[in-house]
């Protein structure tokens, strides 16, 4: 038992807004002792302070860049965790035509085509790697419209939400955050079900021969937790209203 121990999380701020953090840590407390704190930011500033040493474990959603820290040496080893997806969302009204559209390039390019407002987080996080991507599939620049149809926010999930629905925008989101977010007003899921959308996290430990400050008999008893058999059901037991938000998928032990 690892009493009185402590560890920082650096994490994507999906995992903290949903919930699911609130379900997980408890559990895990009682089984090791360990208290675990979260610094949830957007994934890019999560891995920049991981790489400066200020955390013990990296859980995030953008896979290159997760086994860029981990080739870098920084990180031990990056182990998928679980997985779920993002989605579109958009007011009722469906300015672009795009509500119940299955390919998101194409649902992309005709809000592009009819310069439809759409919402971006752009600040590095996993969430704006990923639409950066979607949209790189795409004919249409959306950076060149900024400040026009295409509105960079430069925040986190549930504040680019809240501005979006705010001026009627389309926003690209992952579930979880939709499914636990409380201001949904007239929006819904427009776009879903591409394989495109698929969302994957991952854990990486923090290298104590790179930051010999972190508490890596700690950080490695919660990354196993996590991808244990125990874990993985707590994750899978994790729902609001009535849905699962995320689906474990760690490799068998």
């Amino acid at each position: 038992m690892a009493q009185d121990q402590s560890i920082i999380v650096q994490s994507t701020t999906s995992t903290a807004n949903s919930g699911l953090y609130d379900h997980l840590l408890p559990i895990f407390r009682d089984q090791t002792g360990i208290q675990v704190n979260v610094v949830a930011v957007g994934t890019g500033q999560a891995i920049a302070n991981a790489r400066n040493c200020d955390g013990d474990v990296l859980l995030v959603h953008a896979k290159s860049s997760e086994e860029e820290f981990v080739e870098s040496g920084i990180g031990t080893a990056r182990t998928n965790l679980m997985y779920n997806d993002f989605v579109i969302v958009g007011p009722d009204d469906d300015p672009a035509g795009v509500g119940g559209m299955t390919d998101v390039q194409d649902a992309l390019s005709k809000i592009a085509e009819e310069g439809a407002l759409f919402a971006s987080r752009g600040d590095d996080s996993g969430t704006h790697k990923k639409e950066m991507l979607l949209w790189g599939d795409t004919e249409a620049d959306p950076t060149a419209a900024s400040g026009d149809w295409y509105r960079e926010t430069g925040s986190g999930m549930g504040a680019t939400l809240n501005a979006g629905i705010g001026m009627g925008a389309y926003v690209i989101t992952d579930r979880a955050t939709w499914i636990s977010f409380e201001n949904k007003q007239d929006y819904a899921v427009q776009v879903e079900g591409d394989e495109d959308l698929f969302n994957q996290y991952g854990v990486i430990p923090v290298n104590p021969e790179k930051c010999p400050s972190v508490n890596s008999d700690a950080a490695q008893t919660f990354a196993d937790w996590l991808v244990s058999d125990a874990g993985q059901e707590a994750i899978a037991d994790y729902e609001v209203d009535g849905q699962q938000l995320f689906f474990p998928n760690a490799p068998e032990n």
